[in-house]
């Protein structure tokens, strides 16, 4: 009997009676040790794949595509095939209901992210600080190298490529691990609480992760972790990951046409070419500009609008507890003979 009841409290621990599934921090265990050994596999097999001979062809240019894209394509399959069949989360408990207001939020998110790097662009081209030297530009180097497909190709081929990119983080610091960490810690802090915590800790996480790019500065991982509480704030007040999303999207993609660095990356191809010669303070220098005071300037811009739209569109801004509260799918039959076996 007493170690009947050490094996139920210490099962306690680790699955939610309740709901019949692991518990937070074990789910996000998993999800790590599933998504790795997933990039693993995937890479030994990426690797067994001959690159085709003919740099110039579109065959090459798709070539490289997959192979700068497909890690990111494992964490958005991971984070929403964990999400669905280990934590049992329908996908619009992971802001994915793909209704119209999701649609809605999403062109807002693409409009907004779009708009604010081609501000800071006039900003730094009428303070001269940056100037356009030439259009189509190609550099050595970059996601697609200057031997591949022409420059307006490339430039399709991003489109692709920051949408899973920027999506797949969404769904994985936003979706997956907002949402786990605001359910993991309600019990201790409350709901509103708890996803304020959430979105605090995903964006610090969110800034830590982008420490390891090339050029990053204090300033430059201050600020990411500043646009972290921003993306988690579009997902906590609306519910939904569209803004979000969005956002980040055209965030990314907008950088590289008018030919800034992304996060300290290049893409070897841009609409300007552009030459930054101010104060890397202020222009974010070889990170780009969101490592220097500019970023910050459009980060007030993006909270007054984002406060703007959703009180356009949802009446009151606010953060939304229910985050914190799981909505599952319903058990069926195998799901209960698996859990009890």
């Amino acid at each position: 009997m007493v170690r009947s009841d050490f094996i139920t409290e210490v099962r306690g621990y680790i699955i939610n009676p309740t709901e019949h599934r692991l518990r937070a921090p074990w789910r996000v265990t998993v999800w790590l040790f599933a998504s790795g050994f997933v990039a693993i596999v995937l890479a030994l097999l990426f690797s067994l794949i001959p690159a085709p001979r003919d740099e110039g062809s579109v065959a090459t240019a798709l070539y490289i595509l997959l192979e700068q894209g497909w890690t990111f394509a494992v964490l958005l399959i991971a984070g929403l095939g964990v999400g669905y069949l280990l934590d049992r989360r329908t996908l619009a408990d992971y802001g994915l209901k793909r209704d119209r207001q999701w649609w809605r939020d999403t062109a807002f998110g693409l409009v907004l992210g779009a708009a604010l790097p081609t501000l800071i662009l006039g900003l730094q081209l009428a303070a001269g600080l940056a100037a356009v030297t030439g259009v189509l530009a190609t550099t050595d180097g970059g996601l697609f190298p200057t031997g591949s497909i022409g420059a307006v190709g490339r430039l399709l081929l991003l489109v692709p490529f920051f949408v899973v990119q920027a999506t797949s983080e969404e769904v994985l610091f936003r979706s997956y691990l907002l949402t786990n960490a605001a359910e993991g810690v309600a019990g201790i802090l409350g709901r509103t609480r708890a996803v304020a915590v959430a979105v605090l800790v995903t964006g610090v996480l969110f800034g830590v992760v982008h420490g390891s790019n090339p050029g990053a500065t204090g300033l430059a991982v201050l600020n990411v972790m500043l646009y972290g509480f921003f993306l988690g704030a579009c997902y906590a007040v609306t519910g939904r990951l569209g803004v979000a999303a969005g956002f980040h999207v055209a965030w990314n993609y907008a950088l590289a046409v008018l030919g800034f660095p992304v996060s300290g990356l290049t893409t070897g191809v841009s609409l300007l070419n552009l030459a930054v010669t101010g104060d890397p303070l202020v222009t974010g220098g070889s990170f780009g500009p969101e490592g220097g005071l500019l970023a910050l300037l459009s980060l007030v811009l993006a909270v007054i609008a984002l406060y703007w739209w959703v009180r356009r569109e949802y009446g009151a801004v606010e953060l939304l507890d229910d985050i914190a509260t799981p909505e599952l799918r319903i058990r069926t039959r195998a799901d209960t003979a698996n859990q009890d076996g």
